[in-house]
């Protein structure tokens, strides 16, 4: 689990013992606390938990730059989907967690909760998927962000059923 976060954030060791671990990435003391509990086991039911975490990157570059450097470590996304509001991969962490990397597909807040609130969104909450391969040359290859950002229009979509995974 720490080489996973350590390959995945970029981060680095702040303290480590044989019990715990904290990892940061920033000027933070630190954003990841692993922690290795005794006698911990799975619920005989599912139960509800966290969903996803997510990053926001602040441009395509830095985020075609990241999937790039996890693809290095055998880290690959599950799911890559242009959502409308933001363009996202998303990952699972060793034990399971989802994790969102995204990056915003519009210029301020405002339009993006109009396009949530719009007829094309209502159709299509889920948004289409994309091969991250083509999405990275497509930002290598100096294409305008904004073209890369906007969301095709593929017509209705239904939200996933979630399925529990069996322990």
């Amino acid at each position: 689990m720490i080489e996973f976060y350590k390959n995945f954030l970029g981060a680095r060791i702040e303290f480590e013992s044989d019990r715990a671990a904290f990892l940061g990435y920033d000027e933070e003391h630190h954003r990841i606390g692993i922690i290795a509990f005794d006698n911990l086991a799975l619920p005989a039911h599912p139960a509800p938990g966290l969903e996803h975490i997510a990053f926001t990157f602040d441009n395509l570059q830095d985020f075609v730059t990241t999937y790039e450097q996890r693809k290095a470590y055998g880290i690959r996304p599950t799911i890559c989907t242009n959502h409308g509001p933001t363009t996202s991969m998303y990952y699972m962490d060793p034990d399971g967690n989802r994790l969102e990397a995204q990056v915003d597909n519009f210029e301020s807040n405002e339009e993006a909760t109009a396009f949530v609130k719009s007829a094309s969104f209502r159709e299509n909450p889920i948004g289409v998927d994309f091969d991250p391969e083509d999405l990275a040359h497509r930002v290598r290859s100096g294409e305008d962000e904004a073209s890369i950002k906007k969301r095709a229009d593929i017509g209705p979509r239904e939200m996933p059923t979630m399925v529990p995974t069996a322990a």
